[in-house]
């Protein structure tokens, strides 16, 4: 994909989305929405991506919406033309937490409003030491009820911790955020390329359909019930051992080597 949005590169079957407006700790535009939202859903039928690293360029992760280039100018729109936008940034997380690949959110540094719901939806938080994480948009004079951070906060820190950081908008320290299980790891800053290639390879190694069928439950059972969740997981994990991945895992215990999955 060629855009200027972000810079964009698939290796050794990691695809690394860098933002690249560092001199505004990286703010969304318009186009910048458009572009991220229209690569993960074509990531959906890459088969040369097997997982997705989002980062920032500079010393910020992602601050948001630019204040110049999209809040002064949705305040010239009518309420069709703002409801138009605010479902295209809701597209963007559907699309996200959809993507039966798994995405790791490399956080440098700030990661606010917008960027820190981008952090949310993904699946793996690896923080620097400098990093936090802040939902602003009560602080702009915006509900929190913003992209899905509603619906995926409380499940991932809990109701109470959730009501408030969603409702005071403070900033969340890297330490903090590791406490609370909103980042998964801490790291120095030096470090953080590293731990996040290195969770990424491990990631990209392992059994891809099997990953991309847990992500999708994952999603689907937060409105289940036991019954209905024990039953989905039943079917889906009869459907996983006709697999050549699980087939490929069994004949290499049995060689006492290590399995060499295909995402067949």
């Amino acid at each position: 994909m060629q855009t200027d949005s972000f810079h964009y590169l698939v290796k050794d079957h990691i695809a690394r989305i860098r933002f690249a407006r560092p001199k505004t700790l990286n703010s969304l535009t318009f186009k910048v929405y458009r572009d991220l939202t229209d690569l993960m859903y074509a990531l959906r039928s890459d088969d040369e991506v097997k997982v997705i690293i989002i980062e920032g360029e500079g010393k910020g992760f992602c601050s948001g919406g630019d204040v110049h280039e999209i809040i002064g100018e949705l305040l010239k729109r009518n309420a069709e033309g703002l409801l138009e936008f605010t479902r295209m940034t809701g597209e963007l997380i559907r699309n996200m937490r959809e993507l039966d690949k798994p995405i790791i959110a490399s956080v440098n540094g700030i990661a606010a409003g917008a960027g820190a719901v981008i952090a949310l939806a993904s699946d793996f938080r690896i923080l620097a030491k400098e990093a936090n994480i802040a939902f602003l948009f009560q602080k702009v004079g915006l509900t929190a009820a913003d992209m899905g951070a509603v619906f995926l906060l409380p499940k991932v820190v809990g109701l109470a911790r959730a009501t408030e950081y969603l409702m005071l908008g403070d900033y969340i320290s890297s330490e903090e955020a590791l406490r609370i299980g909103l980042a998964n790891k801490v790291v120095e800053l030096s470090e953080l390329e590293n731990e996040t290639m290195s969770l990424a390879k491990r990631l990209a190694e392992s059994a891809s359909v099997a990953l991309g069928v847990t992500k999708r439950l994952i999603n689907n059972e937060w409105l289940m019930d036991i019954s209905a969740a024990i039953e989905q997981e039943a079917v889906a994990q009869a459907l996983m051992m006709q697999t050549e991945d699980h087939k490929e895992f069994h004949e290499a215990f049995k060689e006492k080597r290590k399995p060499n999955f295909k995402g067949k």
